[in-house]
């Protein structure tokens, strides 16, 4: 892997079905759709899949990876949208994914939820249709009962990317290496972990580690935490130089430290969720109409000529599509080839081989705690 990853118009295999409002979990939820209208590919097949997603004010790039499949495969797909507050309405959710499980014409469940306490109805699911395919991207549950009922589970390498994002930060000419976090993150050993291991890469590569806590969003709001990066960031450039990265851990900060880093002209070498839709396009001014479909091309193709303009070309970087949007339409290519070509979803190689095809760019696997079903992924970048 590289690590750069030049983006030109046209050359990003993915795009879009729906779209998506500028600013995530913003918009309206809208309900899913069974089936397309016209624009589904033609394809002919005895079976179904279940897609689970979140709800559109949940998360938006999910529901759009579920719909973006429903676009392409219609009536084959069956979209389960669970509902807006999982932790309320638990029991509904998994009588959902059950309900999937119980349709004959089902042969493979994808669920791309990011939520913790599905694996119940997976079990449930697997006592009652043993040859049932699940594929989870992701969820959070137990990963030892995980490899036992999922026939593959892919999500995201947290604790690599850490050593990842800071040798790209070194290699766009950071010597500072800034990460801004709350008390409430960093009690998540998860968190605390890519922390560590940010800091260790950081002293690897000579470069100085510093870290900032801010008020913590879920005591003191998010407002208060975006205000203090706004006073904050300016004075650390000016402490440290223009040559000082700076990472966020959560979402809700990157809007702000995009805005603040073309300012000063420091460098952004990534999102904590890395994708061209969270904080570049609000940060600089790009539209992403909510009533039309709209090509990932185009959208880091305006972040690369906003950045140029500014003169921050090569000091600005995330990974080139919504890894929520990409994860739903790859579990169910997976799954499809399982069901009608007996693709092996335990060979690394051959992920990875789908993945690029689907994608448009190199995706790593990892097996996670050695097991062969269950896989962390790492995405190339977009250098702008």
């Amino acid at each position: 892997m590289t690590g750069r990853w030049w983006l030109k118009a046209g050359s990003l295999a993915l795009v879009l079905a729906l779209a998506v409002a500028p600013v995530l979990g913003c918009a309206e939820d809208t309900p899913a759709e069974s089936g397309g209208e016209g624009a589904a590919e033609e394809h002919v097949a005895a079976y179904k899949i279940g897609v689970v997603s979140p709800a559109f004010s949940a998360s938006e790039d999910e529901y759009r990876g579920g719909e973006k499949v429903v676009a392409k495969y219609g009536d084959m797909i069956k979209h389960i949208v669970l509902p807006e507050d999982f932790t309320a309405e638990q029991e509904t959710a998994l009588s959902q994914i059950q309900s999937l499980g119980a349709d004959p014409e089902v042969k493979a469940i994808v669920i791309a939820a990011g939520y913790t306490g599905i694996l119940p109805a997976i079990q449930k699911v697997k006592e009652q249709r043993p040859d049932m395919i699940v594929i989870t991207a992701p969820i959070w549950d137990d990963p030892d009962q995980m490899a036992k009922y999922v026939d593959l589970a892919l999500d995201t390498d947290a604790v690599r990317r850490g050593e990842n994002i800071v040798n790209k930060a070194a290699d766009m000419g950071a010597k500072t290496f800034i990460h801004y976090s709350f008390p409430s993150h960093m009690a998540k050993e998860l968190l605390a972990k890519r922390k560590d291991v940010m800091e260790a890469e950081c002293a690897k590569r000579g470069m100085e580690f510093v870290l900032i806590m801010t008020p913590d969003p879920t005591s003191d709001g998010a407002p208060a935490m975006q205000q203090f990066l706004r006073e904050d960031l300016p004075k650390q450039f000016e402490k440290y130089g223009k040559d000082t990265a700076i990472f966020g851990s959560n979402c809700g900060m990157q809007e702000v430290i995009i805005a603040e880093v073309m300012k000063a002209g420091g460098i952004m070498p990534e999102q904590c969720c890395p994708t061209p839709t969270q904080g570049y396009p609000a940060a600089l001014g790009i539209e992403v109409p909510a009533d039309a479909s709209f090509d990932v091309t185009d959208i880091n193709n305006q972040i690369g000529d906003k950045v140029a303009a500014a003169g921050q070309t090569g000091r600005m970087s995330t990974w080139p599509i919504p890894l929520g949007v990409f994860f739903p339409e790859f579990g169910v290519e997976i799954a499809k080839e399982m069901i009608e070509n007996g693709f092996d979803s335990r060979d690394p190689a051959a992920l990875a081989a789908m993945a690029q095809d689907i994608s448009g760019v190199e995706v790593e696997f990892d097996e996670y705690m050695g097991y062969d079903n269950y896989y962390m992924i790492i995405m190339d970048s977009i250098i702008y």
